[in-house]
């Protein structure tokens, strides 16, 4: 079991990013969240089996069709326990 915390930076808001990997993340069966920053990245904290938590920092390094990934920092976290499902968080995002 692992659980990480990221940042997704480049063109990763307005592209449908959370949404896509809220489904992502449901289809490996991870837990956790998804938010905008109101810097412009998309951060999200991912629990799961090892291989499952790294099949989805690997599709965050791509994203969606119309993403366009700069980077992706991850920072191994300790496990924590009231992570069930997984959630887009609302708020946050960049204003023009």
């Amino acid at each position: 079991m692992k659980q990480i915390h990221a940042f997704i930076s480049g063109k990763v808001q307005g592209v449908w990013f959370r949404e896509s990997t809220r489904r992502e993340a449901d289809r490996l069966g991870v837990v956790g969240w998804v938010r905008n920053t109101p810097d412009g990245r998309v951060e999200g904290m991912f629990q799961g089996p090892d291989d499952a938590v790294e099949a989805l920092i690997a599709w965050c390094q791509q994203g969606p069709p119309d993403a366009r990934v700069r980077s992706v920092k991850v920072q191994e976290m300790p496990v924590t326990e009231g992570l069930g499902g997984f959630q887009v968080l609302r708020g946050g995002a960049a204003r023009p």
